[in-house]
């Protein structure tokens, strides 16, 4: 159990460099819709991890449409609370509830999950049937970290595999700017966007269920 941020240190000879974009806390009809909007102009997809409470009529559309873009939807559970203090039959409709949510609106059911602050417990490994997720952060979920201060986080934090872990909720535009500047240097530096369902693909590289990723290990065996 842990969180994975080592690569293998048999690489391959072309190095592999993927990366995965993710968002936490939509879906929403306001900061997600620029963001997607963001993502189309620069041909990238991302993964969404989206609250079961903050889903609606209204905000489904959003979901459908980051699909029809090439996008992935996420388990960030029902209510966004502290899961390590619920039971695990708690923890269970949590997970459940959101879902079954998002099978009904996109038509298929999430395969990763993001633990809300991610405060996980051992037990919630067995609980949940799905990858738990972290991801690479620039601590964009506060309002005094600036459009600048985000960008160098983002560009800092670049590897092969890496996972980002970011947020769209409401108001967050300067992680939209952010990303607008990052998403071309990055690509310039070699680097290819995929959703992180891809990623675990790309790199050959079957999750560990009681491991919750910050970066996709390359797996070099043929």
């Amino acid at each position: 159990m842990g969180i994975a941020t080592l690569t293998l240190a048999c690489a391959p000879k072309e190095p592999v460099k993927y990366l995965a974009l993710s968002f936490d806390d939509g879906p929403n009809l306001t900061t997600e819709s620029r963001m997607l909007d963001l993502l189309a102009k620069h041909k990238v997809p991302a993964t969404f991890f989206v609250i079961g409470n903050n889903i609606n009529e209204q905000t489904a559309e959003n979901m459908k449409r980051a699909v029809k873009q090439g996008c992935e939807i996420g388990n960030h559970s029902l209510t966004h609370s502290m899961m390590s203090l619920m039971d695990e039959q708690q923890v269970k409709d949590e997970i459940e509830a959101t879902s079954a949510l998002i099978e009904k609106i996109v038509g298929e059911r999430p395969k990763f999950f993001r633990p809300p602050y991610i405060n996980v417990k051992p037990e919630m490994y067995d609980w949940i049937d799905l990858t738990f997720i972290c991801g690479k952060g620039c601590q964009d979920w506060e309002a005094e970290v600036g459009k600048e201060a985000r960008l160098e986080g983002i560009l800092s934090s670049a590897e092969p595999g890496a996972i980002y872990l970011l947020h769209d909720f409401e108001g967050n535009e300067a992680t939209v700017e952010a990303l607008d500047e990052a998403i071309p240097l990055l690509k310039k530096q070699g680097y290819t966007f995929v959703t992180v369902g891809e990623l675990f693909k790309k790199l050959n590289c079957t999750p560990d269920g009681h491991t919750l990723y910050n970066v996709v290990p390359v797996n070099t065996a043929q």
